[in-house]
């Protein structure tokens, strides 16, 4: 019987990641040169569109 391998999942490097907080429970990752504005607005639209589509 052949065993299975275990998943081994490698975890981002966050020095080379910047933070932008959503709100005071949510903190997303994204990269050093990336806009930080435009990375929460687009956060916020696609939560926001899962809202209304669950309801």
């Amino acid at each position: 019987m052949s065993e299975k391998k275990a998943v081994v999942f490698e975890s981002p490097n966050l020095s080379k990641l910047q933070s932008v907080v959503i709100d005071s429970k949510t903190t997303i990752y994204i990269a050093l040169d990336a806009d930080p504005v435009e990375a929460k607005n687009r956060y916020l639209t696609r939560i926001n569109r899962k809202a209304i589509t669950l309801s």
